[in-house]
């Protein structure tokens, strides 16, 4: 159930979903609903770009009607025909950093050049130390410390902090959401992202461990006519699109 003819030019393709998109508060019950567009679409998710290829997310689509009832009452949710929680799941990046290290190995069999031994020191050396972290965050301020000195005279990344990495990796799963929202659109269906929900209870419900966190939840289904609340509103471009000479 594609919106977009395969054969039309891939850039109007894609202006055409980006206009057709719309946060949807409402679905149609009634309507039917391929439940593989949301596999097609997750697949598609997990091609989305994230920090240093870490993935430290997951999708998780179960529990749908318990789920809603977390949603704080919104229609969006109760009206969905799926819902997808965007985890970020930061005690997983030992593993991840050993998948990636091992990439790097094999890629780069037989070689002994600097590129190579830079991209294998990036996993072995340098993600370890960002994303190596304890309790009180003591970790994260001692690498900021590290990095304002060795930043007196040259460019050096500061956002090292414990607090530093939750942002990036809710980057990532944000990434990720949005490439399964234009998925679904796609695939002739809507969908509307939800932050507001009682994130200690749904953590709870898909038995979450204590340092992941729901990034957001997405609801899916087909639009009825009150799901969409009126023209888009945006402000003037020239105050949010900033050139510099």
């Amino acid at each position: 159930m594609h919106i977009l003819a395969i054969n039309s030019n891939p850039a109007e393709q894609y202006v055409a979903l980006i206009h057709n998109h719309r946060s949807v508060r409402k679905y149609d019950a009634d309507s039917t609903f391929d439940h593989q567009a949301v596999a097609r679409a997750l697949e598609l998710a997990t091609l989305s770009p994230n920090s240093s290829n870490m993935q430290l997310w997951q999708f998780n689509d179960n529990k749908r009607q318990q789920l809603a009832t977390l949603c704080m009452g919104q229609n969006a949710a109760k009206t969905a025909n799926e819902l997808i929680a965007f985890v970020i799941t930061p005690d997983k990046w030992q593993q991840r950093t050993r998948i990636n290290a091992a990439h790097i190995r094999e890629m780069f069999k037989g070689r002994d050049d600097k590129a190579s031994k830079r991209a294998l020191k990036y996993y072995e050396k340098l993600i370890p130390f960002v994303y190596r972290n304890d309790r009180f965050g003591l970790l994260g301020l001692g690498r900021r410390l590290i990095c304002a000195f060795l930043g007196r005279n040259k460019p050096m990344m500061r956002k090292v902090s414990k607090a530093d990495l939750r942002v990036c990796l809710h980057k990532s799963s944000s990434l990720a959401a949005m490439t399964f929202m234009m998925a679904m659109r796609a695939e002739g269906y809507d969908t509307c992202p939800m932050e507001g929900f009682d994130s200690k209870r749904a953590k709870a419900l898909l038995g979450l461990k204590s340092n992941d966190e729901i990034t957001m939840i997405v609801s899916c289904g087909k639009r009825t006519d009150e799901g969409i609340y009126g023209e888009r509103q945006r402000v003037d471009n020239q105050e949010i699109i900033i050139t510099h000479a």
